[in-house]
């Protein structure tokens, strides 16, 4: 008989409270317009664990503030681009007519997270439209962050994430890092450093659902970190630690505004 495994014993339990004061000490108040990313097994152990998370968000944005995550549909997409699995060239076809059609509400959110899942479910949330890289939004700006996102080049300057820009937005990375910040990839489109692709998803029409194209960005974040370089040079970065999970808050602008910086100058000593 096998003996069982020793379980290490929680001695950092997370609480709401937990949660609501360590945001407050970072600078969030509420009035700010907040773009969360978070991964919720970055904490040791949370009570409650996303609902938890997710009402702590809340309430230390308050009544004034409004909260905006990515809730990236990745699996409606262009299956010639998969890798985890790969689709055989022979079934791109099938595969395409057999995806569901975008839906705010029920698409698949693989990859995103328990706390984006707790979050855009949540009554009064706004979801942009967009069948790929669409965003929620909880708040006071919620509508007008997510109503006018463009379908070709949807990070550009029609997307949430140019809203965000203009009103002085600042970002959360609860558990993650400056890869996942989506607002930055702002910079890719104001610089022109990326290629442009022709991209695919399942959408619901009045005449049925069908699959359409699209342009966009072959956007990168791998050089974000870079960016994080620069920032954290320039004490642009609060930072804490909260139950083993690292909290990272910063201005989106500044995010944006040192990312291009970056890219221009390696654009153009790509071509110089």
């Amino acid at each position: 008989m096998k003996e069982d495994k020793k379980q290490t014993a929680v001695i950092d339990p997370v609480t709401k409270e937990d949660i609501v004061n360590a945001l407050h000490r970072l600078g969030v108040t509420n009035s700010m317009i907040l773009e969360v990313h978070s991964s919720l097994s970055a904490f040791h152990y949370v009570i409650g664990g996303a609902r938890t998370v997710v009402d702590a968000l809340i309430e230390a944005a308050g009544e004034g503030g409004t909260i905006v995550m990515p809730s990236q549909v990745a699996d409606n997409s262009e299956p010639s681009e998969w890798v985890a699995p790969p689709v055989a060239a022979s079934m791109y076809r099938k595969v395409r007519e057999a995806i569901p059609a975008f839906d705010p509400k029920h698409s698949d959110i693989p990859n995103m997270g328990a706390v984006v899942e707790n979050f855009r479910h949540r009554e009064g949330v706004e979801i942009s439209n967009h069948p790929q890289v669409s965003y929620a939004a909880y708040g006071r700006y919620a509508r007008l962050l997510c109503n006018r996102q463009s379908t070709h080049f949807p990070l550009a300057e029609e997307s949430p994430a140019a809203r965000l820009y203009e009103l002085k937005g600042f970002v959360l990375l609860i558990g993650t890092d400056f890869e996942t910040c989506t607002c930055m990839h702002l910079a890719e489109y104001r610089t022109d450093c990326r290629p442009i692709k022709i991209r695919g998803s399942r959408v619901k029409t009045a005449d049925g659902d069908r699959w359409i194209k699209y342009l966009d960005l072959d956007v990168d974040s791998s050089a974000f970190s870079k960016v994080r370089q620069r920032m954290a040079a320039k004490n642009m970065i609060r930072e804490t630690t909260l139950g083993g999970c690292r909290i990272q808050f910063f201005s989106a602008v500044n995010a944006v505004d040192e990312a291009e910086k970056m890219f221009e100058q390696s654009v153009y000593e790509l071509y110089r």
